[in-house]
């Protein structure tokens, strides 16, 4: 009597989200957020992009020209907060499509619209709280915060200080949110892709706490000398707006031109979700921590870090 082969019976991995060869994406996410760190120019962001960008929109210099009354003052938020988009302080914002790509792609089978605005509302949502915020306090504040300073700790302006701490604590929070939306740490935002979002627009809104841009610093005084910290809270929400207006356009160029069908190919896949989350925010977190807590000290003398020749 034959009998058959016993086969034994290997139950099969519980599927993640977690990509493959997740130390391959986050050792070239890392590399990239360096790289850009190293050839960033800051005269070519600040002055060329954006001195000539608010000049433009305002029609005179932005830097030279008083800020007369409310009206001014809050149009200037918002023209400077969008000649702002691409500085140092502002760029890690481009990481936000990624998390809102994974939030929308939850309404992508309800229409491309719907899974534009929500994701950007829940966006605007947080970084308009933090922002608003912070423009109250700072006016109430006044000249006793760092940022508005003239003070300096050797050759290092006490302003930067402040930069230099607040952008090293958020860059930490874009690497951390990157590690887990790629599985490495423990994700407390997963199945909570809206929650992500509204954090990391609560982390956008928390730039201007560091942000050492010339022109914002301009608004900043002029708060102040306002004295109403509504004001304050106001234009600071307005520069918000501005910083995102360019980002939201992309985002909303790559729903609409698609039709949604970018959304539908991210949600078909849980790993490749994470992959364009977790990348984007890995890769302008280290970006951030590189650049303002290695690459500015070393500018003053404290450290080394590599120079490029047009900077």
């Amino acid at each position: 009597m034959s009998t058959l082969p016993r086969v034994e019976v290997v139950p099969a991995p519980p599927v993640t989200g977690r990509p493959p060869r997740v130390g391959r994406v986050i050792a070239l996410s890392a590399l990239a957020g360096v790289l850009l760190a190293v050839v960033w120019s800051y005269h070519f962001v600040d002055s060329v992009i954006g001195d000539n960008v608010a000049n433009a929109l305002l029609g005179h210099d932005a830097k030279e020209t008083a800020l007369a009354g409310a009206g001014a003052g809050l149009l200037f938020a918002f023209v400077s907060g969008l000649a702002g988009t691409f500085t140092a302080c502002n760029i890690a914002m481009a990481a936000s499509i990624g998390p809102m790509s994974q939030a929308g792609a939850t309404e992508a089978t309800q229409g491309a619209l719907r899974s534009l605005l929500r994701p950007v509302g829940w966006l605007t949502l947080g970084m308009v709280v933090v922002s608003g915020a912070y423009g109250f306090v700072g006016v109430l504040l006044g000249e006793r915060l760092p940022q508005l300073s003239t003070d300096r700790i050797g050759d290092l302006p006490v302003r930067l200080v402040q930069s230099s701490v607040v952008f090293g604590l958020i860059g930490l929070a874009l690497i951390w949110l990157g590690l887990a939306a790629l599985g490495v740490l423990p994700d407390v935002f997963a199945g909570r892709p809206v929650a992500r979002v509204v954090t990391l627009g609560a982390l956008i809104g928390g730039f201007l706490i560091g942000r050492p841009y010339p022109l914002f610093n301009k608004l900043f005084h002029w708060a102040v000398d306002e004295g109403n910290p509504l004001y304050g809270a106001g234009a600071f929400i307005l520069q918000s707006l501005g910083n995102v207006v360019i980002v939201t356009a992309l985002f909303a160029l790559l729903i609409v031109g698609t039709r949604g069908g970018f959304l539908r190919w991210l949600a078909g896949s849980p790993a490749r979700t994470a992959v364009v989350t977790g990348a984007l925010l890995v890769a302008l977190g280290v970006f951030t921590v590189v650049y303002w807590d290695v690459r500015l000290p070393a500018m003053f003398g404290y450290g080394w870090f590599p120079s490029m020749p047009w900077n």
